[in-house]
């Protein structure tokens, strides 16, 4: 019987008081993309969110098969060379200086990787790329992050024959969104995978080689125990991550 892949799943640190009872600081991940990762056959490993260089990144991974970066908070923009915009929030350099090295040892390794939300705007920044603090424009509503009931549905435009279009199997879906940033110029050596109505950029994924890399501005964990096509990315990604 094959092993199930084990995928490093960095934790948001959780503020004192945050969990009923608990008077010390915690971290944490939310349940829908353990079980998204789970229906795909993978186990998950919750890892503390502590800086790292970019050696101890590389050690780290060693022990995985494959990576997820979860949603959150906004990167510090200093992190992509710009000042901090006003509506930028939620912050929180611990978890920068854990998911940057981290996403960039996991490309240098070819370690498949699937980031969401706030993790796909990591993987873009890492390699160079940078964001747009806030969105103003377009015709197409990504919801509100961080608060209940921000979530929106809207429909995406996947490219042909890229990875995520072979991992979901198809070229247009409806996705689950929330958030209020997004990728500006696209980092060196990813490319473009999907876009809104708008033209907001909602995927990424590196453009050569054979590693499984793919970033998506949505939120898929949101829509998978329900719809099938979502689901299927985490089904793909954890086909990618199986060892041997």
């Amino acid at each position: 019987m094959a092993s199930r892949p084990l995928i490093a799943v960095p934790a948001y640190p959780v503020k004192p008081g945050r969990v009923q009872g608990w008077a010390a600081a915690a971290v944490a991940a939310p349940d829908p993309y353990l079980y998204a990762l789970r229906r795909a056959g993978a186990q998950e490993a919750v890892v503390m969110p502590d800086e790292l260089d970019e050696r101890g990144a590389r050690e780290l991974l060693d022990r995985f098969d494959g990576l997820l970066l979860l949603g959150g908070g906004d990167l510090d923009p200093e992190t992509y060379g710009q000042a901090r915009a006003d509506e930028t929030y939620g912050v929180i350099g611990r978890r920068d200086g854990f998911e940057l090295p981290l996403v960039r040892a996991a490309v240098v390794r070819g370690l498949p990787t699937l980031a969401i939300c706030r993790g796909h705007q990591v993987l873009n920044v890492a390699l160079g790329g940078t964001l747009e603090q806030h969105i103003t424009s377009g015709d197409v509503s990504h919801g509100l992050p961080g608060v209940e009931g921000g979530s929106v549905m809207h429909d995406v435009r996947i490219a042909e024959g890229s990875r995520l279009a072979t991992a979901m199997g198809t070229t247009r879906t409806r996705v689950s969104s929330h958030h209020h940033q997004a990728v500006e110029k696209v980092g060196d050596g990813l490319d473009a995978a999907a876009w809104a109505d708008d033209g907001l950029v909602e995927a990424i994924e590196l453009a050569d080689g054979d590693a499984w890399i793919v970033g998506v501005q949505w939120h898929p964990e949101d829509t998978a125990a329900e719809d099938p096509v979502q689901q299927r990315l985490f089904d793909a990604f954890a086909e990618e991550s199986s060892p041997g």
